[in-house]
């Protein structure tokens, strides 16, 4: 983790970089064009935005590495693989209602896009997809 703090850092200091080479380039590149003003603001502004969030997620990824304590397993050399892999949850690599669910989503979607009567047929089949995968270890072959 102490790397990719490191690789934020950089990166944030690249584009607050570039955003001042792109500002000063854009102040001096048209001198003569009576309606240029100097400076455009959409590229300064996002590059400088873009640095500021890299700056962010380094600052957080530093605390969170912080905050730990110690070093994580893939930071340390001469781990094992078994030594990061704790346990994530129970998933069930047979259901189909994330397809359901995802379905429901593409239709609501849809409903934004092209007409309004969509949405409640995609909030139907979303609610329809979550109970059937909240419920599915109550009945049927892999009930407990």
């Amino acid at each position: 983790m102490r790397t990719n703090t490191g690789l934020w850092w950089l990166l944030a200091i690249f584009f607050l970089a570039v955003a001042v080479v792109y500002t000063g380039w854009n102040i001096i590149a048209h001198p003569d064009v009576p309606w240029y003003h100097g400076i455009e603001w959409v590229g300064s502004v996002a590059l400088l935005f873009t640095a500021l969030m890299g700056a962010l997620i380094a600052f957080y990824i530093g605390k969170v590495h912080k905050a730990q304590g110690g070093e994580l397993p893939e930071d340390v050399l001469t781990s094992d693989i078994d030594d990061g892999d704790p346990e994530l949850g129970e998933f069930s690599p047979w259901s189909w209602w994330p397809i359901v669910l995802a379905f429901s989503a593409a239709l609501g979607m849809i409903g934004l896009a092209v007409g309004a009567w969509m949405m409640p047929i995609g909030i139907a089949v979303f609610v329809v997809a979550i109970v059937g995968w909240v419920y599915e270890y109550y009945r049927g072959y892999f009930a407990r």
